[in-house]
């Protein structure tokens, strides 16, 4: 890693007072979860019907997709850490560095990780909800019944459904995480292309500057931004930490 960049980086988070970190899919690939668009994603690989998965309209007819893709999403999130980039977030919020992670990403590997401020724009599998008399159900229990292999449901015999946001559905946070990044002197966009709104409109609003950490080009239509780092997060941000120490 460039000692250029990841000294600039240093720079930029010391002179900060008001950092906000926005984080997509990117982020998770190295911890064993593909990115939905990418080469091995849910998208391009087809192994999954995503039209039907996560339509809201689909999965109040027939839910059966879906829990056919949580049953082998939940059995990675078993085998899966969260990754040195994930660590480094918490590191930096636990030394007031960071004020909020925004993530797309619905794994929850930033709380994992041990972040305590994460907006999760997506939602998430750790709470569930009875969609007829919204009793809340906990990651365990959901976990139980989708790895048996059967479509949850309530006592009242609703269907139960993780709370992540589907096609259809409204985001979570979204006029918190605005309100971040227009207050926000640093915002860093990590792992994520921004072409998922309206996560990707965020940094549009941003006063400050931007840092871009990514493994591909981002091609963001905003003139603020600092820094720009096209390689592998994981090696950037322990080479970031170990400056930063």
């Amino acid at each position: 890693m460039s000692n250029d960049k990841v000294a600039q980086c240093v720079e930029l988070i010391l002179q900060s007072q008001n950092t906000v970190v926005l984080t997509g899919a990117g982020i998770s690939t190295s911890a064993g979860i593909p990115d939905f668009r990418g080469p091995q994603g849910l998208y391009t690989s087809r192994l999954y019907d995503a039209e039907k998965i996560f339509d809201i309209a689909y999965f109040l007819k027939d839910p059966k997709p879906f829990y056919e893709f949580a049953h082998d999403f939940i059995a990675l999130e078993s085998t899966i850490k969260p990754t040195a980039t994930h660590h480094a977030l918490t590191a930096l919020e636990g030394a007031g560095k960071i004020k909020a992670v925004i993530t797309q990403n619905i794994d929850g590997l930033h709380q994992k990780a041990g972040s305590q401020k994460v907006l999760d724009m997506h939602g998430n599998f750790l709470s569930s909800h009875c969609l007829r008399c919204r009793k809340a159900y906990d990651y365990h229990e959901l976990k139980v019944m989708v790895l048996q292999h059967v479509i949850p449901h309530c006592s009242c015999r609703g269907i139960i459904k993780p709370d992540i946001v589907f096609f259809g559905e409204d985001v979570k946070y979204y006029h918190q995480s605005l309100e971040l990044a227009q207050n926000a002197d640093l915002f860093f966009v990590i792992g994520t292309s921004c072409v998922v709104y309206p996560a990707a409109s965020l940094p549009q609003f941003v006063p400050g500057k931007i840092v871009i950490v990514n493994n591909s080009k981002v091609d963001l239509k905003v003139s603020n931004v600092a820094l720009e780092i096209e390689s592998d997060m994981d090696v950037f941000f322990n080479d970031l930490m170990d400056a930063l120490r």
